[in-house]
């Protein structure tokens, strides 16, 4: 294999460790915020931001953990057939199917883009281009100049009303490290192919 495909290969893998094992502590934040929610609901007065918080946690749990999830393996699979086969077949298997998940992937950063963007309060139909423009402006203008370009930031309907840019930019986030690792276990697979271990 090339030597800029196994350094990318290496690179992601890395990268999505590091935040993978930091992730995972996460499940502890959200077990702290659940424990105080039932305290406070039994003991003071119930709190308004807990469930909430609660959600945006596991958010942040499920889509920064998901990339290390399959760089390990762990992801759910159907083995009715495939654990039977060599790891030749698999391999096989596993590079005609990533494209399905990439495909899936790509809808839903593009879903999800939008969503942020709406967030931010652009209500127009070109996401990608209110990104751009406001990466340029900030470069260009400094930060207060870009904070001039969001519109109305969206709120939640709930009585606490938190901002929800950051958890829609957190899934933005989540889906492009799965994409990167997703093209990562595809040259993963071809070597395996090849008979060559990345």
């Amino acid at each position: 294999m090339p030597r800029l495909v196994c350094g990318y290969v290496h690179a992601i893998d890395g990268l999505n460790r590091f935040i993978g094992r930091i992730a995972m502590y996460l499940i502890f934040a959200l077990v702290g915020v659940l424990l105080w929610s039932s305290v406070s609901k039994t003991f003071f007065n119930p709190t308004l931001w807990t469930l909430e918080t609660a959600q945006f946690v596991m958010v942040a749990y499920y889509v920064l953990g998901g990339p290390y999830s399959i760089q390990l393996g762990s992801n759910v699979r159907m083995d009715l057939f495939y654990g039977g086969w060599s790891p030749r077949q698999k391999a096989w298997m596993d590079a005609f199917t990533v494209f399905f998940l990439m495909f899936y992937l790509g809808v839903l950063l593009y879903g999800a883009v939008g969503s942020t963007a709406y967030a931010l309060g652009y209500f127009g139909t070109e996401p990608f281009r209110f990104f751009w423009d406001l990466f340029v402006t900030f470069v260009t203008q400094g930060p207060t100049a870009a904070g001039g370009e969001l519109g109305f930031l969206e709120r939640s309907s709930t009585a606490w009303r938190p901002y929800l840019w950051p958890v829609k930019a957190m899934l933005c986030i989540g889906v492009i490290l799965m994409l990167l690792q997703a093209l990562a276990e595809l040259f993963r697979d071809i070597g395996r192919i090849r008979g060559v271990e990345i």
